[in-house]
């Protein structure tokens, strides 16, 4: 029998490994960039064509290669920075293990400048598909030029699973942000077929900040340190009120290399716990130093994730050194008492010049006397009502509060309302605060919930509304409790799909466009899914770098803050792709209607809101389920709730 185990061609080896290195364009930006870094280039350049399909170059100005290494750089394995096993655990540089120009070079048609600084000529090399073309020396500047086109050329599948211009062009700003944000020492400037996107001069780690993601950052950076024997933590942090919709704008490096953690990132917000508004997220960059015998680095190909040998020491640190950061520049909750608005002395009751000290009104006898000059008939000179502890608010209720106040009488099956007092004294509470009906009001025994009328689930049915949340609704064979959030998202999304097949959905017109600024990452997001949104009913045009004027939107959304709602819309498509694979159109629609509906949350809606609501889920193909398959109703049948009456 013939043998069948053979060695691999060279060329085919390479192209193996360039799988695991060269995904996409991004990936070449990232080891180039890293290489010019490790080179020790005080300016590097980054130009792309075709978003990295036809052109990724990177020019710098560090030490340069001599002819020999700059072939040496080419070949596997070939690396200036590992000499023995003990090096693995001493690694402080970005690239090591020699892979990147390899890999490249297999597919790809590369063009190769370098020049060291005490040499008069420098060597170019053409390569193609692993194979070196030709060597010749050349006049260039000291540093290195490296020149990646038509990625992918010999390996077509390869190339046909390339995402779109604006999809590759996100991954690419990503890449290019982290080296950046690592390095503020270092000039960066970005070309996109040849225009200049970026252009960051080097300077300090906040003005790199402020460069890459917008002036909007000038006011709401705090600085975060925190050194240990074992750590040390340092960076900035966004204050809460700068939190975002978006969870973009989040950086962890260690030892000057970006990664991914979700363990790090769930330290940061444990330490924001209470001061974040909800589903928003917050802004840091945090550097981390440790000794890299700490560390294992070499556990990816992209070496974004890495392992610590003491994670928990490493999360405790972390979480104190934010929660530090956040009480510094008292954006956490204070035990100041003079400071802090929660401990503030309360004001006198009578808001006079000849007004008493705070300990003299607050006496028990001048309490008592507070009391009885509210109750006793007024002269002209004294005020027609007891002031609140503000100093302002009348004590008389208002005509709303009078009305809101026959409707719950009303419900109760009551026809007559008493009349209101002229005054009411209102008397501090030291203890928890709490709402009482005016005095000459009785107050009303806790009472179980009001009964519903005849479950008929005919017209006569009445839907009544639990906790501003929930739609309680009587059929006959029981009772069904609909989530209104859920239900409008169901509601909505199958309104867009059906709009976006029609290409007609409605749209409201802004009396004034307004303009919204992103960051390039987000901007770039938001031009991949334009057309999609415009079909949906967004009308906006681009108006400068990373800003559009936003003229309509969707006739259901609210005219509320645009920016927010695009924030919002951009980070569910960034992440609401669910276990199946969407299409584009259904991810947007799908992104758009949870965003709008959760804008619903915790709204009180009127009789014939109510029954519009379940009428339109009812009309839905899937009135069940949300698009991503949670529950939008549950029925309770009269059997479980004759269950929870009967004796245990």
């Amino acid at each position: 029998m013939a043998d069948v185990i053979q060695l691999l061609p060279e060329y085919l080896a390479n192209q193996i490994a360039a799988g695991e290195v060269v995904q996409r364009p991004a990936s070449v930006v990232k080891e180039l960039l890293e290489n010019a870094v490790d080179a020790g280039a005080t300016q590097v350049q980054l130009i792309v064509k075709d978003a990295g399909k036809q052109l990724v170059q990177i020019v710098d100005n560090g030490t340069g290669m001599s002819p020999t290494d700059a072939r040496m750089s080419l070949e596997r394995h070939a690396t200036s920075k590992i000499r023995s096993t003990e090096d693995l655990f001493r690694i402080r540089t970005l690239g090591f293990r020699g892979e990147a120009l390899a890999s490249i070079a297999a597919v790809a048609q590369v063009e190769l400048r370098t020049k060291k600084r005490d040499q008069d000529t420098g060597t170019l090399l053409l390569v193609e598909g692993s194979q070196i073309t030709s060597q010749q020396p050349v006049a260039c500047p000291d540093g290195t030029s490296i020149a990646v086109k038509n990625l992918f050329f010999n390996v077509p599948a390869r190339r046909n699973f390339l995402k779109t211009n604006a999809v590759e062009m996100r991954h690419i700003l990503d890449e290019f942000q982290h080296v950046a944000l690592a390095n503020p020492q270092i000039t960066f400037s970005l070309y996109q077929n040849d225009l200049e996107v970026f252009n960051l001069p080097a300077g300090r780690l906040s003005q790199r900040i402020v460069a890459l993601l917008g002036n909007g950052y000038k006011e709401q950076l705090a600085a975060c340190e925190e050194v240990t024997p074992f750590i040390t933590v340092k960076g900035f942090i966004g204050k809460p009120e700068s939190a975002k919709k978006s969870r973009g704008d989040q950086f962890f490096f260690v030892n000057n290399r970006f990664i991914r953690s979700a363990y790090l990132n769930h330290a940061v917000l444990a330490a924001y716990e209470g001061l974040l508004p909800r589903d928003t997220h917050p802004f840091y960059v945090l550097f981390l130093e440790l000794d890299p015998k700490a560390i294992d680095i070499n556990v990816h190909p992209t070496k974004t994730e890495i392992k610590f040998e003491d994670e928990k020491t490493v999360y405790a640190i972390v979480r104190a050194a934010v929660k530090q950061s956040l009480g510094i520049h008292n954006m956490a909750p204070s035990l100041d008492f003079e400071g802090d608005v929660n401990f503030a002395p309360i004001q006198p009751l009578r808001s006079s010049a000849g007004a008493n000290s705070f300990t003299d009104d607050f006496r028990p006898d001048a309490l008592a006397s507070a009391a009885a000059r509210a109750a006793a008939p007024k002269g002209k000179d004294e005020p027609a009502h007891p002031r609140s502890a503000a100093g302002n608010a009348p004590a008389r209720p208002t005509e709303q509060a009078k009305r809101d106040l026959e409707e719950f009488y009303r419900s109760l099956g009551q026809t007559v309302v008493p009349d209101l007092p002229a005054t009411a004294p209102q008397i501090p509470d030291f203890g928890e605060e709490k709402t009482t009906l005016p005095a000459a009001v009785p107050p009303t025994p806790a009472a179980p919930e009001l009964p519903l009328r005849e479950a008929t689930g005919g017209p006569g049915s009445r839907v009544i509304q639990v906790n501003q949340q929930y739609l309680l609704v009587p059929v006959k064979s029981g009772v069904m409790l609909i989530d209104q959030v859920a239900a409008r998202e169901r509601i909505l999304y199958e309104q867009y799909v059906q709009g976006l097949e029609r290409e007609s959905v409605g749209a409201q017109t802004l009396l004034f466009p307004r303009t919204v600024t992103f960051t390039p990452q987000d901007f770039a997001v938001l031009r991949e899914v334009a057309d999609d949104l415009h079909a949906l009913g967004f009308r906006f045009a681009e108006f400068g770098p990373n800003t559009i004027a936003v003229e309509g939107l969707p006739a259901d959304v609210p005219n509320r803050d645009e920016k927010e709602l695009l924030e919002g819309l951009i980070e569910q498509f960034r992440t609401h792709a669910g276990p199946v694979r969407l299409e584009r159109r259904e991810k947007v629609a799908r992104a758009l209607a949870r965003r709008v509906a959760g804008t619903s949350d915790s709204a009180r809606l009127s009789d014939q809101e109510m029954a519009a609501l379940v009428d339109r889920l009812f009309a839905c193909a899937v009135p069940g389920y949300t698009p991503d398959g949670r529950r939008t109703l549950v029925l309770l049948e009269l059997s479980q709730l004759q269950d929870f009456f009967r004796k245990p």
